[in-house]
């Protein structure tokens, strides 16, 4: 697509306040291929009041006819659905048929779960003597990110939408382009002026005007847990709500008597999807002690598979960052199974699928979120063990658990601090909330969860 050199906001393509220009760069062959206009305070002060004015009107149109706006969005955006993908892979660098696989099919999918949930989902009830309604909150302020470009977006304007909010969107720096692409759709799909607003720029002047404007009744955030405290701090000083979905450490444990060569091989797959830039995948896998030699081998042969299968990493500060990861972990004791720090190519920020074994729990490796294709292996005595060793760090998003029946498999995960955990690989669910414990963040997105976030709730006695 060609880039807009313009904010959407109001309804249409406005010039920037600004003359400055944020260059957007393939991360395969590290060339400029389209430059956006970086937003100002009067931008994102533009698009608010845009979509405070919208408010009123969209706030009282009824839920099947906001389910209905939904579902032609959905409809246009699979209409474009190779355009998605092709804009994906340019901005970030993800093979081609992951864009199309899940980068573009994933979001169509919750856009029209939330076509379908706009029209269901009980905005009144009664409680005893009293009418509970549950109404939207405002104006959403949704600052995104960069590793899942278009899901992150609609998994937040599709609930807010559909709650009745309207909305002003700051996407990331480096995939803006899908984010220009998503307000055409928005355009196109017949939405009213001012319901949903775009302005690209950088976090410290677009992000933070929009995190503080008076006029911003709740931010949603996705990103890393440093800067979401930021976001929390600054929303708590104006006692606004945030929802926050932040970084992981996520644990993948395999039990005795599970499956060991499937539950390594769909962990080595965990890890390297996205060329590892997901926030809820199992970056540390945990064995028995007496099956741990076996895993090592097992995960280094798989992720041997994958040096040819994976994208580059976002940018050249990622590519740095998981590098020093990488060489942080052999300093502390790691042994190198598959991998390294050495770049795979001269040009592009790729990184090697890298795995590790011999890490023992204080390991940096083992506790802060990488962000690359990088798998930590680490050994443990008993299920104790693996508990303490699964739920000892700050993060709590997501994880695992493999075991020879699905009871002895549920019974670990309900002693798991974590927001989320897959049984014996089970299937992504886009209807099941989504979210953190601990510092991986506040609230849920996804399903009737993602949409109670975009509400409050308003009781009447009688």
């Amino acid at each position: 697509m060609k880039a807009h050199d313009a904010m959407y906001i109001g309804g249409e393509w406005r010039a920037a306040a600004g003359q400055d220009g944020i260059e957007v760069v393939n991360p395969v062959d590290e060339q400029v291929i389209a430059t956006v206009p970086a937003g100002t305070v009067e931008d994102v002060d533009a698009a608010v009041r845009a979509a405070r004015a919208a408010l009123p009107g969209w706030a009282a149109t009824p839920p099947a006819e906001r389910g209905a706006k939904l579902a032609a969005l959905r409809d246009v955006l699979a209409a474009r659905k190779d355009e998605i993908a092709e804009t994906v892979t340019a901005e970030l660098g993800s093979p081609i048929g992951f864009s199309q696989a899940v980068h573009a099919s994933v979001p169509i999918a919750v856009a029209g779960s939330y076509a379908e949930l706009a029209a269901t989902y009980p905005f009144e009830e009664r409680i005893g003597n009293s009418t509970v309604l549950h109404e939207p909150i405002g104006v959403v302020g949704a600052v995104t990110p960069w590793n899942y470009p278009l899901h992150q977006i609609v998994a937040k304007a599709a609930p807010a939408l559909a709650a009745g909010c309207t909305m002003v969107l700051k996407p990331a720096e480096d995939t803006p382009l899908v984010a220009q692409l998503f307000a055409e759709a928005v355009h196109e799909a017949g939405l009213p002026a001012g319901v949903f607003n775009l302005v690209t720029g950088r976090g410290p002047e677009a992000g933070q005007a929009l995190v503080t404007h008076e006029g911003v009744d709740l931010v949603s955030f996705t990103g890393s847990t440093a800067v979401g405290r930021q976001i929390g701090a600054a929303a708590g000083a104006a006692v606004k709500p945030v929802a926050l979905e932040l970084g992981g450490k996520s644990a993948n444990v395999i039990l005795p008597g599970a499956d060991l060569a499937k539950a390594v091989n769909v962990g080595v797959a965990n890890v390297m999807s996205n060329s590892g830039q997901t926030c809820s995948a199992w970056t540390r896998m945990l064995v028995h002690r007496d099956a741990y030699d076996e895993a090592v081998s097992l995960a280094g042969a798989a992720a041997a598979k994958y040096g040819d299968r994976i994208g580059p990493v976002v940018n050249a500060k990622q590519h740095d960052r998981v590098r020093g990861y990488i060489e942080k972990g052999v300093a502390e004791g790691a042994r190198v199974v598959a991998g390294g720090a050495e770049p795979p190519h001269e040009r592009g920020y790729f990184v090697s699928p890298t795995v590790f074994a011999d890490v023992t729990p204080e390991m940096t490796v083992a506790q802060e979120e990488i962000f690359g294709p990088v798998l930590s292996l680490i050994a443990y005595e008993d299920e104790d063990d693996a508990v303490r060793i699964a739920n000892g760090t700050v993060y709590g998003l997501a994880g695992a658990v493999w075991a020879a029946d699905e009871d002895t498999a549920v019974a670990f995960a309900r002693r798991l601090e974590t927001g989320q955990v897959d049984i014996n690989g089970g299937r992504f669910n886009p209807q099941a909330p989504f979210g953190g414990y601990k510092q991986s963040g506040v609230g849920r997105e996804l399903g009737p969860h993602g949409l109670g976030e975009y509400l409050q709730t308003k009781s009447l006695q009688f």
